[in-house]
């Protein structure tokens, strides 16, 4: 057993076969979707009876479907600082939530840490970012700070209400620096300020970046009224709470259809790569849907940490594909460095997935990939609590005061069989991993210094 576990340790590798598609010398624009909270079948190209996402499964037919894309971790804010860095969340300073509230904030970006959009801008990118931040509130972690030439969004965490956009009762809606009061649903007012943003960039020569961050579908779930009607019309046997969920959704996936329909309009279309992911897995309270996957959004089992994801790219990644290779969200900097070019930051963590993307073969080590969230009130202490993947095998702790458990799953994709007794030599290499992670971690801080 000890010979098995050190092959899967082996340092990462991989290598590319010439077959497949080419990365043309013009760089092609990036439209980077992420949405708030939507469960992993929560979208209606797996199947799922009672939604309809036509704009998202429209990318999905052009595209590929990645079906083991997994967050860094099962809450928002860390999985941003990954989608940023490159890296885990805890090493760029981000284990939990950035809040307003000083008691109960837990992460602070590393403002050393460089950022994917800095790393475009050197290579020639105008980059903008749309929607919600939620990596910090102050300088130097604002996001003209970090790398984008402009910002029309929401500095927090979560909106108290999606019409006043307000939280704690503080306004936290920004055009570049400055506070600006919008009148509209924060789900049209991203779309529309991302639609505008794409039209000014019909005739520049430089490409762009676009990070389009909705707050939907997380909690309060509010959809517009007729999104409501629609949905009850359609589908009389839901509970109000399902139902208020998937108009939610259905009205965020509208504006999605506009916004690549804006790329249409202008042109821009076939050279735009397009990334639609989400940032955890759904919210159970709300009734999302995570397929058949254990639990959901602030857990460690596979319905917090395994999203939605679908990739496209007209002529370059081969459309109706699907890839079960495991991705993270921090691969998506390295992979996009890749495509431009660049080289990843010092540290990066993540890797290059471009190889699948553009259907060359790619084989590789299995690498352990760790999850992370710290947390306060009486539930977690401000305590953090983690998962390792190594290959098949997952060890995972779902909370600061419960034990560890073992799951493979190949074998028992659901986790439902315990293996910690069995496995005991698992176990030890798998927690002596996860004691390294978190020891790396340490290095890093997680409040702002005074």
């Amino acid at each position: 057993m000890r010979y098995k576990i050190f092959l899967l340790v082996l340092p990462f590798f991989y290598s590319i076969h010439l077959a497949g598609q080419s990365i043309p010398p013009e760089k092609p624009n990036i439209l980077l979707v992420l949405t708030d909270d939507q469960g992993y079948h929560d979208v209606s190209y797996y199947g799922t009876k009672d939604i309809r996402t036509p704009h998202i499964d429209a990318l999905r037919a052009e595209g590929m479907r990645l079906d083991n894309f997994y967050t860094n971790s099962p809450v928002c804010a860390p999985t941003r600082a990954s989608l940023m860095s490159g890296r885990y969340p805890d090493r760029v300073g981000v284990p939990g939530l950035i809040r307003s509230i000083p008691d109960n904030t837990w992460g602070y970006l590393d403002p050393k840490a460089k950022l994917l959009p800095a790393l475009l801008q050197e290579k020639g990118y105008h980059t903008a970012h749309v929607g919600k931040w939620n990596l910090g509130l102050e300088t130097p972690n604002l996001p003209n700070e970090r790398g984008f030439d402009h910002f029309h969004g929401w500095l927090e965490d979560m909106m108290d209400d999606y019409w006043t956009h307000r939280r704690h009762g503080r306004n936290y809606m920004r055009l570049n620096e400055s506070s600006i009061e919008a009148e509209g649903h924060a789900t049209d007012l991203f779309t529309q300020w991302s639609v505008d943003y794409i039209q000014s960039r019909k005739d520049a020569e430089a490409p762009f970046f676009l990070y389009l961050a909705y707050n939907a579908p997380h909690f309060p779930v509010q959809p517009p009224e007729e999104w409501l009607e629609k949905v009850k019309r359609r589908e009389p046997g839901l509970s109000d709470t399902r139902a208020s969920l998937l108009a939610f959704i259905e009205h965020m996936d509208d504006g999605i259809g506009k916004v690549v329909q804006a790329l249409k309009e202008t042109g821009q279309y076939d050279n735009t790569l397009i990334i639609f992911t989400s940032d955890n897995g759904g919210h159970l309270p709300s009734q999302a849907n995570n397929g058949p996957l254990r639990d959901g959004k602030q857990s460690m089992y596979e319905g917090g940490l395994k999203v939605p994801t679908v990739i496209s790219w007209p002529g370059h990644i081969q459309a109706g594909s699907v890839s079960t290779q495991v991705n993270l969200t921090m691969d998506v900097l390295p992979t996009l460095a890749e495509l431009v070019d660049s080289s990843s930051p010092p540290k990066t963590d993540g890797r290059s997935f471009l190889p699948t993307l553009l259907g060359r073969e790619m084989k590789e080590a299995d690498r352990p990939l760790y999850f992370v969230r710290r947390e306060g009130g009486t539930r977690y202490g401000g305590k953090a609590y983690h998962a390792l993947r190594l290959g098949d095998w997952k060890l995972l702790q779902n909370s600061p005061y419960q034990g560890m458990e073992l799951y493979h799953l190949k074998e028992d994709p659901l986790e439902q069989t315990n293996r910690i007794e069995d496995e005991p030599e698992i176990y030890q290499e798998l927690h002596r991993l996860l004691r390294l992670q978190i020891q790396e971690s340490g290095k890093v801080p997680w409040q702002r210094p005074d």
